[in-house]
């Protein structure tokens, strides 16, 4: 008796991977998300009757038998209609994000719509625009990141602020496959070329400090400067965010979520698929839960503002296998800064130091975040006007360093 007990247990609990097996099976064959849904919940049932089965002994007596019955189906019934319910009802979904002060759209030779936001000064007298490349991958704050760079016109630049394909408030791709280093590549150039500069100032923050290392690899000619503020690690392959790998499973409460689970097992084996069962902006509402979540106390940063990518986020990054070997050639001046406290490790901003050509580090060493600070400007201003901001000569953190090691 105890052992079929066991056996039931074990049965029970591999009921939810079979639904998503099945779920993913089927999606991988080509069927369409309602039949693949109706697949994974008809084996979750199937599975979950069985396991039910052999945990409750079978009585001799007849009424025993019928009371058997009752209790099984009973619970079947209620634990299936709890998570196909829980399954097939959307998450709270927001709003669109409402458009910001001074709003424009790129309508690229890509194919790609982006929404971005021009701060001019009175007069340029700098011919090289600033771009800022926001990081998450897929989480920009473009009214935020506009006003805080838009103070670089006073120096006499061009400002661009954007949000990236498939983030925030710029346009969404049917097929999830379709993001990814190469693409926004092809979109900066496009920009470069809409925008009539020969050369650009890049700024990047954290995922955003890989795709100017991707465009400063492939357009070495066509960059002025670059600023990378608390940048990422430089990775070869295919790698999912940590967000991807860490959370995705999880529903509101950090709880696994039948929903959640299913996308996720969708997105590994068809994002279209994934894409067409759970919308844009049903990703975008969980990519801002799990941002939330994910929060570091001992390095607050302030939230960005809405319009995350929850699928741009989610469906990963594929850098070049010879970025670095190409980014050794490079000579164009590269500063990166890191804070007292930032989400990146220290480590990551070495392996940038350690592969330009010609870079200096500069640490803006105060207690608050310096993504948006007066420090931090006037570091930026300096460097991009042709001076040299204090260097930060060691290789290892300086003391009263918070962040990741």
């Amino acid at each position: 008796m105890a052992g079929r007990v066991v056996a039931g247990g074990l049965v029970l609990a591999l009921a939810p991977v079979a639904g998503l097996a099945a779920l993913a099976g089927t999606a991988l064959v080509g069927a369409g998300p309602e039949v693949s849904t109706v697949a994974g919940l008809a084996v979750f049932a199937s599975v979950l009757f069985l396991g039910l089965l052999l945990c409750v002994p079978r009585p001799h007596v007849a009424w025993g038998r019928w009371s058997r019955a009752v209790l099984v189906l009973g619970v079947e019934a209620a634990a299936v209609w709890q998570v196909s319910a829980l399954t097939l009802n959307s998450l709270a979904v927001p709003p669109a994000p409402a458009g910001v002060a001074g709003q424009r759209e790129w309508r690229l030779p890509t194919g790609s719509r982006l929404a971005y936001v021009r701060i001019a000064p009175e007069r340029v007298t700098r011919p090289e625009p600033v771009v800022f490349l926001h990081g998450g991958p897929g989480v920009g704050d473009l009214e935020g990141d506009s006003a805080f760079y838009g103070r670089l016109a006073s120096a006499g630049f061009e400002v661009y602020v954007y949000d990236q394909l498939g983030a925030g408030r710029s346009a969404r791709l049917a097929d999830p496959r379709g993001y990814g280093l190469a693409r926004d590549v092809a979109d900066l150039e496009a920009i470069r070329r809409t925008v009539r500069a020969g050369r650009l100032n890049l700024v990047a923050r954290d995922h955003g400090a890989q795709l100017a290392a991707a465009y400063l690899a492939a357009h070495p000619d066509r960059v002025a400067r670059a600023v990378l503020y608390s940048p990422t690690g430089l990775t070869p392959a295919r790698a999912p965010s940590r967000i991807a790998t860490s959370a995705i499973p999880l529903g509101p409460g950090a709880l696994p979520h039948p929903r959640t689970l299913a996308v996720s097992a969708l997105l590994r084996v068809d994002p279209a698929t994934a894409r067409a069962f759970a919308g844009d902006r049903e990703l975008d509402a969980h990519l801002a839960l799990l941002l939330r979540d994910q929060a570091a106390p001992a390095c607050p940063a302030p939230a960005p503002g809405p319009g995350y990518g929850g699928y741009v986020a989610l469906a990963g990054r594929t850098a070049p296998a010879s970025l670095r070997n190409d980014l050794v050639r490079t000579a164009v001046p590269v500063l990166i800064v890191k804070g007292a406290c930032d989400a990146e490790p220290w480590s990551d901003a070495t392996a940038y130091r350690r592969t330009l050509p010609d870079t200096r580090l500069a640490y803006v060493g105060t207690a608050a975040p310096p993504g948006r600070t007066a420090a931090y400007l006037d570091v930026l201003r300096t460097f991009l006007t042709g001076g040299e901001p204090n260097a930060y000569p060691a290789e290892d953190p300086p003391p009263g360093y918070r962040g990741p090691a």
